[in-house]
């Protein structure tokens, strides 16, 4: 782990699990079940479970993290392993932009979602955003060998593929100030963006 990814470590992933929950809470429902795509260690999903004990959170990921603190499924990456409408809400969180299908797995998602999808992804906006969204996702995800495709969008990209698949937008929101001041200033701006899409 080089010096930068232990900066992360220590200082920037719990903060962003914690602020994440704190935003995520209101696009979810006050009950249901929930699968989250893209899991990880399971630390967010266990941490929205935790604040709201009436929320069933399992999730899928192409890798098995030891300790993961929800249920978690191996999947392919591309078909999620579950029948139609079989769960309340779809939660991809930091998971479109390492595909390198993105409209595809949100097909996926939006077949087995029966009342909505919240996605927490990148937006391409800004100056020098491709770069600096390349550097974050190598701090944050290369020692866990996640698959780096960098497949990053303009929102504009974002809402004619929701469009396409029949995704109504319900809420949007940029302002997630998920990094302490001075990062603040240099990895948030307007390049993070939480949306709650239902059908239409």
């Amino acid at each position: 782990m080089n010096i930068a990814e232990r900066i992360h470590a220590a200082y920037i992933g719990e903060r962003r699990v914690s602020i994440l929950a704190d935003h995520l809470k209101n696009f979810l429902p006050d009950q249901g079940t929930v699968l989250d795509v893209g899991c990880g260690d399971g630390g967010l999903g266990g941490e929205l479970h935790r604040r709201n004990p009436r929320l069933e959170i399992q999730g899928i990921d192409v890798l098995a993290r030891p300790n993961a603190r929800v249920p978690v499924e191996v999947f392919d990456g591309e078909r999620i392993p579950l029948d139609d409408e079989s769960v309340d809400q779809i939660l991809l969180v930091d998971v479109l932009h390492h595909s390198e299908e993105p409209a595809k797995l949100l097909g996926e998602a939006a077949r087995v979602a029966k009342r909505g999808i919240t996605i927490k992804d990148h937006l391409l906006e800004g100056w020098f955003a491709g770069p600096t969204l390349r550097m974050m996702d190598r701090v944050g995800n290369a020692r866990h060998g996640v698959d780096m495709p960098f497949v990053y969008w303009r929102e504009e990209r974002w809402q004619a593929v929701w469009q396409a698949l029949g995704l109504v937008v319900h809420r949007f929101e940029t302002k997630l100030n998920l990094y302490p001041p001075p990062l603040t200033w240099a990895f948030d701006r307007r390049l993070h963006f939480i949306a709650q899409l239902g059908k239409a």
